[in-house]
């Protein structure tokens, strides 16, 4: 944790318990019946997570997506389109066969899905019931819906919590004091639990998290997920991401940057691929970018001596359209489940494993 935010944490503690207090009452009004709970007569499956920051949702979502759609189902991503400019209640990204929208319009994420799972629709909006009526009626069958674990307006038969290996749950304190979004009682509503990013150094403690996950939550598994780079795509005239099959990187003047909740992460996956950039610029999350800021950047590489502009897929779709004056790559990361999680997700979309809907009391 940097300073700032440890500053930030500390003075936020006070604010805690009220916070707390605050989202215990909204989880027992949804449980209660205060407030409703959409049900839009197909399998739902949540992806989402308890702590602030990059846990991997979106190479998760996009994995399952394509999981689905290869099995033949007729799966839709459902997603809040946070970073979008868009304030339409609903926003059709891919109709599964075109894009519709780019990514200033409805954020990155479900650009990035739109753009890499053809045949799959995306949709977004902030009551996320508006877009999941709208794809059950353009005919999914089963819907995914993208960081929805705090959303308890939607009725699920699978509620995945995932954390990330390396920095599990952060300081186990509730914001705005600590990384989690809601008091750890909650868990209590999930089916189970997914631990991503698992690699030989994290793996022992990984370990003793989900023995402490199982013990505290009886019942709910724990899978292990690696996160690993597939390749690397090319932002083309067409705007979009191509798939850059004999590109190698090693040893090139690369000037890499990123707008993710862990800038870490990336240069740990440049490491990883024997990548040594120039210069790295770490940028907030979901960043929103403008031509006077990447000319900004184009001038660092400029002056680093760069040949190569290098990020990740979801700085990369927003941006298309922009002027660069060097090669931009993006990589492309996916996970790899366990069997078994795979197999759960499919029986659930088949409807043979369904936990109900999830939206229950946490029990303290």
């Amino acid at each position: 944790m940097n300073s700032t935010r440890a500053i930030l944490y500390g003075i936020g503690r006070f604010f805690s318990p009220l916070y707390c207090v605050a989202m215990k009452i909204r989880e027992r009004n949804y449980r209660t019946g205060v407030f409703k709970v959409a049900d839009p007569g197909v399998p739902v499956i949540s992806i989402g997570n308890l702590t602030m920051g990059g846990t991997g949702k979106t190479p998760m979502t996009w994995h399952f997506a394509r999981l689905l759609r290869d099995n033949g189902f007729r799966p839709a991503v459902i997603s809040r389109g946070y970073g979008g400019a868009t304030r339409e209640p609903v926003n059709v990204v891919s109709d599964g066969s075109s894009i519709l929208l780019d990514a200033r319009t409805v954020g990155d994420e479900p650009r990035l899905l739109a753009e890499t799972l053809p045949g799959v629709m995306v949709l977004t909006g902030v009551v996320r019931r508006l877009p999941a009526r709208r794809a059950v009626e353009m005919g999914a069958d089963v819907l995914l819906l993208d960081d929805g674990f705090q959303h308890m307006a939607m009725a699920r038969h699978l509620d995945l919590v995932l954390f990330n290996a390396d920095t599990l749950a952060g300081n186990s304190r509730v914001f705005p004091g600590g990384d989690l979004r809601e008091p750890v009682s909650a868990l209590n509503r999930c089916h189970c639990f997914v631990l991503t990013g698992t690699n030989d150094a994290n793996r022992e403690r990984a370990g003793r998290f989900a023995e402490l996950l199982q013990t505290r939550f009886p019942g709910r598994p724990v899978y292990f997920t690696g996160y690993r780079p597939a390749g690397f795509v090319e932002l083309a005239a067409d705007g979009r991401g191509h798939e850059a099959r004999d590109v190698d990187l090693a040893g090139a003047r690369c000037f890499a940057f990123c707008g993710i909740a862990r800038p870490d992460s990336f240069a740990r996956t440049l490491e990883q691929m024997a990548i040594e950039p120039v210069e790295f610029r770490g940028l907030p999350d979901h960043h929103g970018y403008r031509q006077a800021e990447v000319d900004r950047l184009l001038a660092r590489a400029d002056r680093a001596g760069a040949t190569v502009l290098l990020t990740t897929e979801k700085d990369l779709v927003k941006l298309a359209g922009f002027d660069l004056s060097l090669p931009l790559y993006g990589i492309r990361m996916a996970v790899d489940p366990e069997p078994e999680l795979d197999r759960r997700v499919l029986a659930v979309a088949a409807g043979r494993d369904c936990g109900g809907e999830v939206s229950g009391p946490a029990r303290d």
